[in-house]
């Protein structure tokens, strides 16, 4: 039986680098206990917050400071509960960071409403009294902008206190879905057994065996089935929370608080969705050459992973993508292409799945740190895509970083995709100009072909999905499993007609990416949304990401790689660590920190880009 390892026995090589964030565990609770003891200097400014220019700049800097370090103590435990949602010890210490998060939330709650009973020319004077407030022009008028959907200070302190309860039901899903659940096993195509995980799911769908196929997507499906109604629950109580939360903060609906965190109009929103809705046609189109080539009578949902070619491709190592996919980022320019050498160098990939290991992937890290990616690779060309992908995430937080402060370096999540879908043209096009085999090359194109259905029509249903149970609890109606999965299998048969889809059609079941964003697609507190760190799947404590419609989300440094595009990984290297101009850990002023080259990642208490791998 083909069986997934312990992390224990993967190679330190194919481990992301933790030890850049602290040395050791003791190091994360001495971390810990710092920013615990601070906590209190944040609350001593309560009251004072408009007395006068200095001492505004003073609170600003010192929550920075605070904050900046609380991430890093928050990203280093969920990072290390990612790695074995079973163990006990990094569940508690991510616990106890989500916690400390809330707790310094609380401690904080009363500046957005102080800040709000100032006038435009209030603030205005307060800048010209000390110039080092213009830093915060984009914080300030986005608090300003925001003002009437900040409740009073008490309210905003109750608000903040229960952000901690309130992420419940994402928690809950993640750790049945990868601590206490399994997926089955089935006979192989060789009479073998063989061990269904998420991880391999999709993988396994890609088998050109359809009675295979056939048999991986029900049983995987079937377990589904038996937490449909833990599962299904908990996604209502995620939307109830939304809907209340909206209410309190007296938006007209949950999408409508999602979406003013980024200030993006639901107009716009309306207009994506609308545009992708009118061009089904083009996906309808997909499913009848999917159909065709397979030469099938009827597509079925263990069909639709499979690639136009009919076979499951060539097996791609990590090493091989790994030199593809520097190589393809070339066009982004000598600084770009050899940072990205370097990072993988460094150890920023966590790379493959072991046991109790967090599905699908993501792209995680706080300003003051290195990114790091979570992947589960599978020797494929899906997989090569997805390093590409969420390396576009990792690149796009370490420039955004470079380029801003600490409170302007983050970015929204509305356009987090573009780098991370950048990165996948940027293959696509290497491939097909630089690689001959005729095998490769066309399971590329269907590779890309995926990722049109997937990143555009997939999350836009998704998006549709989302919209349709918010509004229906918004109109005082229920949300029992049964409803849930009538309402995804609609939607589902309208996107993927010509198919006939079965037990996958499930929202329980395909609920893998649903539930990941729904539960976390309001935020507790408005113009809090920031892109701060997730290929599909989030877990934010703090702030959280709207529904989205594409989720699915340099410093310089010198060289001494030299290789032609075809040569093996072994010809190249990145510098040492001794030779970058990076540090592993560091503390800069924030002035200082504009200026200075290290390693980085917006401000992230907690919140990673994640991709899921099926549904």
């Amino acid at each position: 039986m083909s069986s997934v390892p312990e992390r224990s026995e993967i190679d330190e090589a194919n481990k992301w680098d933790l030890q850049s964030v602290y040395a050791d565990d003791e190091a994360w609770e001495a971390a810990y206990a710092d920013v615990e003891e601070r906590i209190d200097e944040l609350r001593a400014y309560e009251g004072r917050v408009t007395d006068d220019a200095e001492t505004l700049l003073e609170l600003l800097e010192l929550r920075e400071a605070v904050f900046r370090d609380l991430s890093q103590v928050a990203v280093y435990a969920r990072l290390r509960s990612a790695e074995d949602t079973r163990n006990q010890t990094y569940q508690a210490m991510s616990a106890k960071a989500s916690s400390l998060q809330s707790t310094a939330s609380s401690a904080i709650s009363y500046l957005r409403p102080a800040l709000q009973s100032l006038t435009e020319s209030q603030v205005a004077a307060f800048k010209s009294d000390a110039p080092g407030l213009t830093e915060y022009d984009h914080y300030l008028d986005d608090v300003l902008r925001t003002k009437p959907h900040t409740r009073s200070a008490a309210v905003e302190e109750v608000l903040a206190d229960l952000s901690e309860v309130t992420s419940a039901p994402s928690d809950i899903y993640s750790m049945l879905t990868n601590a206490d659940m399994s997926y089955g096993v089935v006979e192989g195509p060789e009479g073998d057994d063989v061990e269904i995980t998420q991880a391999n799911f999709t993988k396994l769908q890609t088998n050109p065996d359809r009675a295979f196929r056939e048999r991986v997507h029900e049983t995987f499906y079937d377990e589904w089935a038996g937490v449909r109604n833990t599962v299904g629950t908990a996604l209502e109580k995620a939307v109830r929370e939304h809907v209340a939360s909206a209410e309190i903060r007296d938006y007209e609906s949950a999408r409508a608080a999602a979406l003013d965190g980024p200030n993006v109009p639901v107009a716009v929103y309306d207009t994506l969705v609308e545009t992708v809705d009118d061009n089904l046609d083009v996906l309808h189109r997909h499913a009848e050459l999917k159909r065709a080539a397979l030469d099938v009578d009827t597509l079925r949902s263990h069909d639709l992973y499979m690639s136009l070619t009919g076979d499951q491709g060539p097996d791609v190592s990590y090493e091989q993508a790994v030199e593809w996919v520097v190589d393809a980022v070339e066009p982004l320019g000598e600084a770009y292409q050899s940072r990205m050498a370097a990072g993988l160098d460094s150890r920023w990939v966590d790379v493959y799945e072991n046991r109790g290991k967090r599905s699908g992937a993501f792209s995680s890290g706080t300003y003051d740190t290195q990114p790091f990616i979570m992947m589960n690779y599978q020797d494929d060309v899906a997989s090569m895509y997805t390093l590409a992908h969420e390396l576009g995430h990792s690149m796009h937080s370490e420039l955004a970083a470079d380029a801003q402060p600490w409170h302007d370096a983050s970015y929204e999540i509305f356009v987090a995709e573009i780098a991370s879908t950048v990165n996948e043209t940027l293959l696509t096009h290497h491939l097909l100009e630089t690689v001959d085999d005729e095998t490769l090359r066309t399971h590329v194109l269907d590779e890309y072909l995926e990722r049109f259905r997937s990143t555009l029509f997939r999350q836009t249903m998704f998006a549709t999905f989302e919209q349709q149970i918010h509004e229906r609890v918004e109109d005082g109606g229920a949300l029992p499993p049964d409803a849930l999965d009538e309402m995804y299998a609609e939607l589902k048969g309208t996107y993927y007609e010509p198919a006939e889809l079965g037990g996958g059609s499930s929202a329980s079941g395909s609920v893998s990416h649903i539930f990941t964003t729904i539960s976390t697609s309001t935020s507790t507190r408005p113009g809090s949304l920031r892109r701060q760190r997730s290929s599909t799947g989030f877990s934010p404590k703090v702030s959280r990401p709207p529904p989205t419609i594409a989720r699915c989300w340099l410093r310089a440094v010198p060289t001494t790689r030299s290789r032609s595009s075809s040569a093996p990984a072994s010809t190249w290297r990145a510098p040492s660590r001794s030779s970058r101009r990076w540090a592993p850990t560091r503390r800069t002023s924030r002035r200082s920190q504009r200026c200075s080259i290290s390693r980085r990642q917006v401000p992230a208490p907690g919140l990673s880009h994640r991709c899921a791998a099926y549904a």
